[in-house]
C-alpha cells in the first residue's frame, strides 16, 4: 500500500543504465585507441543477455499489462541460458600465455587448487549469475537502494581491477595475479558505476523513473561477470553482502512459511519491507541499507588486501 503512489512513475529505465554504461565504456576505448579485450567482450554480452530477458519481462509487465511479467521458470530459464553460454565461452579464447577470460578452477582472490573442470564451471556460471541477478532484482524494491549497492560493489571490482593490473603475473615476480584482462574489467566496472551514478540522480527519492527488470538483472549479471572473469568468485558474497543479506531473508521467509505452516519470521519480505511495515521511513532504510552495503564492499576488499599481505 505504501507504494502505490510510485504508480505512473516510468519503469524500464534499466535500458537507458546499461546504454550509458555501455557508450562509455566504447568511448573510453575510443578515445585511447586500446582495443578491447575478449573478457569484457563477453561480460558485455552477458550483461545484454540478461538485459534482454529483464526486458522481455517489463514489457509483458507494462505493454500487454501481464501483471507478473514472465513466469518464474521461464525468467529463471533466459537467465540460465545467458548464463551457461557465458560459461561455456569463457572458457575459450586463450591469450598467449594460456590464460582464459573464465579459470577452470575455484577463486577467491586468485585461483585456489580446486579444479572444477568444464561442466561445473559452466553450472557454477549459472548459479553465479542466478544468485546475483535475482539479488540485486530483489532489491530493487525502494528508490535508490540496488543502484547506490551497485555502485559501490562495481566501485570495489575497479581497484580490484587496477591493483590485479598493476600486479599482473607478466611484470610482476612475488604474489602476482593471472587474471586474463584485468584493467579492462576496472574500466568496465567504472563505467558502470558512472551509469549507476547517472541514473541515481533520477531513482533517488521521490524516483522519477525505475530500472526495472532490464536493469536489475544485468547489474546483477555485470557483478557476477566481474567477479569471475577477475578471478574473485568468492568475494563476491561480501562485495555484494547486502545482496547476499536481502536474498536470505526472501529465502528464510519462504522456507519458514512453508515448514511452519503460514508462519513468518518477518513482517514481509524482502527485507527492505519489513522495515517499511516497522514504521522506518523509506529513505531512512535506504541511507541505512547503504551503510551496510558500505560495511561489505569495505569488508570484501579488506580480505582481498590481507591475502596479498600474508600470501
Amino acid at each position: 500500500k505504501t507504494h502505490h503512489v510510485k504508480r505512473g512513475t516510468p519503469t524500464m529505465g534499466g535500458a537507458i543504465l546499461i546504454f550509458a554504461a555501455l557508450s562509455a565504456y566504447s568511448i573510453s576505448h575510443l578515445a585511447t585507441g586500446v582495443p578491447v579485450t575478449t573478457s569484457a567482450l563477453l561480460v558485455i554480452g552477458l550483461i545484454v543477455g540478461l538485459a534482454a530477458v529483464g526486458f522481455l519481462d517489463d514489457w509483458l509487465k507494462v505493454v500487454k499489462q501481464r501483471s507478473l511479467g514472465l513466469r518464474a521458470r521461464e525468467k529463471l530459464f533466459g537467465q540460465a541460458l545467458v548464463a551457461g553460454l557465458f560459461g561455456y565461452f569463457a572458457t575459450k579464447f586463450p591469450d598467449e600465455v594460456g590464460n582464459t577470460p573464465l579459470s577452470l578452477y575455484l577463486s577467491t582472490v586468485r585461483d585456489t587448487t580446486i579444479k572444477l573442470g568444464l561442466v561445473l564451471v559452466i553450472l557454477w556460471a549459472i548459479l553465479l549469475v542466478l544468485g546475483t541477478s535475482n539479488g540485486v532484482n530483489l532489491t530493487d524494491g525502494l528508490d535508490g537502494l540496488a543502484t547506490g549497492a551497485a555502485i559501490m560493489s562495481f566501485l570495489a571490482f575497479v581497484l580490484i581491477g587496477v591493483w590485479k593490473f598493476g600486479q599482473r603475473c607478466e611484470i610482476a615476480v612475488n604474489n602476482c595475479y593471472n587474471a586474463r584482462d584485468p584493467l579492462d574489467m576496472a574500466v568496465l566496472a567504472a563505467a558502470l558505476a558512472g551509469a549507476c551514478a547517472g541514473f541515481l540522480w533520477w531513482n533517488a527519492s521521490p524516483a522519477r523513473i525505475f530500472m526495472g527488470d532490464t536493469g536489475s538483472l544485468a547489474l546483477g549479471g555485470a557483478l557476477a561477470g566481474l567477479a569471475m572473469t577477475l578471478r574473485t568468485e568468492l568475494l563476491l558474497i561480501p562485495i555484494g553482502g547486502l545482496f547476499v543479506i536481502i536474498t536470505l531473508s526472501v529465502i528464510i521467509q519462504t522456507t519458514y512459511f512453508k515448514i511452519s505452516g503460514g508462519k513468518r519470521v518477518f513482517k514481509m519480505a524482502p527485507l527492505q519491507h519489513h522495515f517499511e511495515l516497522l514504521g522506518w521511513g523509506e529513505v531512512t532504510i535506504v541511507i541505512r541499507f547503504w551503510i551496510i552495503a558500505g560495511l561489505c564492499v569495505a569488508a570484501g576488499l579488506g580480505l582481498f588486501y590481507a591475502q596479498w599481505v600474508v600470501a
